[in-house]
């Protein structure tokens, strides 16, 4: 793992910081994404305390001018990417501010499909490249006709949201079945950040175990798959 290069979107703390705690603490470059550079930097520096290759970089997913920046910056520092994790995300409507539904979308599937498609010819260079886009268990279409607390808590854009990064996620993976690459989706769990709330059941270093898993498949893994663990999820 010690040459390779993952990226990890909105990793300053939470899921995120612990996805790119737990892929570092494998030898690998881990470039810690943030919406300022202050933030990637102080969040990189507590890696680096911890014996972990860190790189802080800008990253505002929504902004395209950001994205072709780092995409240029990646290929010309590294040559190649060899994971990323589309883990940044938001749960606007919970806030009940205006235009929660259409930033909603903005950050949990526009972004993730700009940053995907900006970094692809970086991430096809590797030998082993692999995209883990954080999904949500209320973006199964099955898991609302039939699970109740996911009727229950769902709202209609972060679910939305979720399916439709799902389907991204199927979209890359039949396009790029015949490479190296291999393209799945997660569900973390239920999990203690500021989205999941204290009463949430798993730690974040917990909620980040699926996502790492996918990100480190093997030659023989799976992909265009929904997951949690080792356990395969309704669409």
């Amino acid at each position: 793992m010690s040459n390779k290069i993952a990226l990890v979107t909105g990793a300053g703390k939470g899921i995120g910081y612990e996805v790119a705690r737990q892929l570092g603490e494998q030898g690998m470059t881990v470039l810690v994404s943030t919406r300022t550079k202050g933030d990637a930097g102080e969040a990189a520096g507590r890696l680096q305390a911890q014996g972990i290759k860190a790189v802080g970089v800008e990253l505002e997913v929504t902004n395209k001018e950001h994205i072709a920046a780092l995409a240029k910056w990646i290929g010309e520092e590294y040559g190649k990417l060899d994971i990323l994790v589309n883990n940044a995300g938001i749960w606007a409507e919970s806030t009940g501010a205006e235009g929660a539904f259409e930033t909603t979308f903005e950050v949990n599937t526009f972004a993730p499909y700009h940053i995907t498609e900006a970094l692809l010819p970086l991430l096809l260079k590797s030998n082993a490249g692999r995209i883990v886009n954080q999904s949500s268990a209320l973006g199964s279409i099955q898991f609302q006709l039939s699970n109740e607390l996911a009727q229950r808590i769902a709202t209609p854009a972060y679910a939305a949201s979720k399916a439709a990064l799902n389907m991204l996620t199927v979209y890359w993976a039949n396009k790029y079945a015949n490479t190296n690459l291999k393209i799945n989706t997660v569900h973390p769990g239920l999990v203690k950040t500021r989205m999941g709330g204290d009463k949430a059941e798993l730690s974040p270093e917990e909620g980040a175990k699926t996502a790492v898993r996918y990100a480190t498949l093997a030659e023989d893994g799976p992909t265009g798959g929904f997951f949690y663990m080792e356990d395969r999820l309704p669409w």
